[in-house]
């Protein structure tokens, strides 16, 4: 007999999966009163239940890292909870390489995760890998990695003893139950439409798993995943397999190993996958599984498994499995409030590490409902991260072929997607191909990050050393140090805020005074009530009424989101990205004065046109603007052209530049220029568990304006405490010149591991690689803490000597930015 279902909740979650369960567990042990999950079949039908079920805490960052550890440590205390078994043995985890690339790859992996202080790694020789995992053929090995206590789970067990766990705290937990629509009122969701009747609700959560996408479509709500098809194989049930077995990754041969029941089961993460289209699935898909390509997905893979471990070559296989699982185009699973609907919450797209993260995901997302902020920094899985192109069905349907398999793939630095690509353009998009211009892929966006001479084909050859355009962007980085180099930053994002009332609302929300003359700019952050930094931008007054918003371009739908929540909806104030309006040249380096002036009738001088300042110029025929700033800490100059002008405006530049010798640079050395000038970079250095003060950037933050800004108490607590602050971001530059970082470095002080860089590339002024990084100490980060130790950072197990700066090296007091 159906249960009835209840007319109103706290919290209503869709889905009744791994995450739906855990959503459902972790809001109702929090203490919210009526949460309800709903389940369209059974729980843990549709992906879950086909689910490996490993469990490891070896991650990519510090907070994934700390939501699998969080995860692990859960299932001991859910099965004392409530005596529903997991399943859960702590087997361990190896990981093997038998290539140069892949060695050094877990080699750096171990370095951050150790500095994480979340997991033990250890990197550890063929002989022991052997003697942890006998079946396996090391000849050919170079060494591995081992996490002594990782393991696997059930997902079917772990499913339901967090059902069993919400409903202990207080939820319904009801399947069979489907929701056809998500009811919402004033831009605010209301509850959900059942095939059994409404239920009003103050919060909905959508972990509907390969499902949500659809669900989100139908209220105009973006969950960017797809389905792929998803195999492994079982073989026959073999005695000498012992239940201890250690969880073997072959990443370079896309497998996974794990005993299952007495079997030993493969599963595959092959290079291209074939998506799939859930439509084709019947209405009650449950506990099934589909036709797929085995012959050409998974036999392959089968392959090389008989190689790697021998005794496959003799045993039966009694099961090839292929079933649906959704991927994302990032390859990050989504997580947070949607910024289409309030109160709407994701959790979805797990990229098959929906079991390790289960617990994580559902108590960061349950604290996130109830804080109304996220309890770590999960911007890399945010869903404001996501753009409306991505969403497409033609993009995740190529995109997604690929991302599958970049999970086993080696993550090089620099790695650009190969699928769905040339979406959205710059206008000058064609005339850069023309200079042989090699292009990356952020939000959607065509971007050239480097140029390749002629000749050489501008393709990316990937290494964890100086890859194949490390001479090419140095030229470029050079140019813009000694003589003048132009940049194609038209992908930023824009926002017009106008309205009688668009100073105030801006004054609330900047942390600095941008209350100033028109044809000023003004470099601030917008500050969470903790202090914590939601955006890093320049704020630019163009009339009294009127200002033009610049920000970094993955962030666009973040800060918009920021905005629209922040102001007051009875004000006169309006917003309109205008990104797509704007085209936009760098034009930097210490001869940009004179060749600007060469074919702009403007003077500029400094004492016409000084820092943090613009004004109205023509470009030729095109009409525009000249802003005086520089993100690679050199004079210059950024033009900001109509879209339909910029094609004619950048033949302009080009035409004059001759004269000077001006060479078109890449984003690549962009990220070199701002990092000798310890400038700092959204979602690396700085996000909503930063502050200003933390940052090196306390400036930005003008305690005495007339209207206080959001964060203003948190900041002035701050200010007031006695000593250094504990945590400081500080510069670190190698003094090996050949030795390459890029993020998640450990950094070492006396012995002492104090941190991790949060990004790095190569100086080629300063003549090193040169990041940024939190150094931590109870007893307060000062100068002379910096000053008096030897510091060193962690590249793939070896450490090597650094100098570390609480302030740039490159020019500290900005005198050339200024000239």
């Amino acid at each position: 007999m159906n249960k009835p279902i209840p007319s109103q909740a706290s919290a209503v979650v869709i889905g009744g999966g791994v995450s739906g369960a855990s959503v459902a567990y972790h809001l109702a042990k929090q203490g919210w009163q009526d949460v309800v999950l709903l389940e369209r079949q059974q729980f843990s039908c549709g992906t879950t239940w086909h689910a490996a079920g490993l469990i490891g805490t070896m991650r990519a960052n510090e907070s994934h890292a700390r939501l699998c550890e969080y995860s692990m440590a859960l299932l001991d205390e859910l099965e004392k909870e409530t005596e529903q078994a997991t399943g859960f043995r702590q087997v361990g985890s190896l990981s093997i390489a038998h290539s140069e690339a892949r060695f050094e790859e877990l080699k750096r992996v171990a370095s951050m995760n150790n500095a994480f202080g979340v997991t033990r790694v250890d990197i550890i020789t063929p002989e022991e890998i052997k003697a942890l995992h006998p079946f396996v053929k090391t000849d050919d090995l170079l060494g591995g990695s081992w996490v002594e206590h990782d393991g696997f789970a059930s997902p079917i067990d772990v499913t339901m003893a967090f059902v069993k766990g919400a409903r202990l705290h207080g939820a319904k937990c009801l399947e069979g139950t489907t929701v056809n629509e998500i009811l919402i009122n004033n831009g605010k969701v209301a509850g959900v439409k059942t095939d059994k009747g409404e239920i009003k609700a103050d919060f909905v959560v959508v972990c509907g798993g390969m499902w949500s996408r659809d669900l989100g479509k139908s209220i105009g709500v973006n969950i960017p995943l797809y389905a792929c098809e998803h195999y492994y194989a079982l073989t026959e049930k073999q005695e000498d397999i012992p239940p201890t077995l250690p969880v073997l990754r072959d990443h370079d041969k896309c497998a996974y190993y794990k005993e299952d029941a007495g079997s030993l089961l493969v599963g595959a993460f092959e290079k291209k996958a074939i998506a799939y289209d859930i439509n084709k699935l019947p209405q009650d898909f449950s506990f099934d599984e589909i036709e797929g390509h085995v012959e050409e997905q998974l036999l392959p893979v089968l392959e090389d498994a008989m190689e790697r471990v021998p005794f496959l070559q003799n045993v039966g296989w009694r099961k090839f499995f292929c079933g649906p699982e959704s991927f994302t185009p990032d390859d990050q699973f989504h997580i947070g409030e949607s910024p289409e609907v309030r109160n709407l919450y994701i959790g979805a797209g797990l990229n098959s590490v929906g079991i390790q993260s289960s617990g994580g995901l559902g108590k960061a997302l349950a604290e996130w409902m109830d804080k109304g902020h996220a309890p770590i920094d999960l911007w890399g899985n945010d869903i404001r991260r996501m753009h409306p192109v991505q969403n497409t069905t033609a993009y995740l349907k190529e995109r997604v072929t690929e991302t599958l398999g970049l999970l086993y793939d080696n993550h090089y630095p620099f790695r650009q997607f190969a699928t769905s690509r040339n979406v959205r353009h710059s206008p000058i998009h064609e005339k850069l191909l023309q200079h042989n211009a090699c292009f990356g892929e952020v939000s959607g966006w065509e971007r050239p990050n480097w140029f390749a001479p002629d000749g050489v084909k501008p393709e990316y050859e990937y290494s964890f050393g100086k890859q194949n355009w490390f001479d090419y962007s140095a030229q470029e980085h050079r140019a813009f140090r000694e003589n003048v180099a132009m940049f194609d930053q038209s992908s930023f994002s824009k926002y017009l805020v106008q309205g009688k009332d668009a100073c105030a609302a801006l004054q609330r929300i900047s942390s600095a005074n941008v209350d100033v003359a028109a044809g000023k700019m003004v470099y601030t952050h917008w500050l969470n009530d903790r202090g914590g930094i939601e955006a890093d931008l320049t704020v630019n007054r163009i009339e009294e009424n009127k200002y033009i918003v610049v920000s970094a371009a993955a962030v666009t739908h973040k800060d918009l989101n920021w905005l629209n929540r922040n102001i007051d909806p009875d004000s006169h104030c309006f917003v309109t990205d205008v990104t797509n309006t704007w085209a936009v040249f760098g034009i930097m380096g210490p001869n940009s004065r004179a060749m600007l002036s060469s074919f702009i009738d403007e003077d500029f001088s400094t004492d016409a046109f000084p820092f943090g300042t613009f004004k109205p110029v023509e470009i030729g025929c095109a009409v525009g603007y000249a802003f005086r700033v520089s993100f690679v800490g050199e004079l210059g100059w950024e033009l900001y052209i109509p879209v339909e002008q910029a094609r004619h405006a950048f033949d302009v530049v080009m035409a004059a530049g001759d004269s000077f010798d001006l060479k078109l640079a890449g984003l690549h050395c962009l990220d070199t220029g701002r990092l000798e000038k310890k400038f700092l970079h959204f979602g690396h250095d700085v996000a909503d568990e930063d502050t200003p003060l933390e940052a090196g950037v306390s400036f930005v933050c003008d305690m005495n304006k007339s209207i206080p800004f959001i964060g203003h108490d948190a900041i002035a607590r701050q200010k007031e405490k006695d000593g250094p602050l504990n945590k400081r971001l500080v510069q670190f530059l190698l003094k090996d010149p050949e030795a390459m970082f890029y993020h998640h470095e450990p950094i070492i002080r006396d012995g002492e591991t104090v941190g991790y860089l949060t990004s790095g590339n190569y100086g080629h002024t300063l003549g090193g690689s040169v990041g940024l990084g939190y150094v931590k100490c109870m007893d307060g980060v000062s100068k002379d803490y910096i000053d008096s130790g030897n510091f060193e950072i962690e590249v793939a197990g070896e450490r090597i000597p650094a100098q570390a700066s609480l302030t740039a090296m490159y020019d500290p007091k900005a005198e050339r930015l200024r000239s």
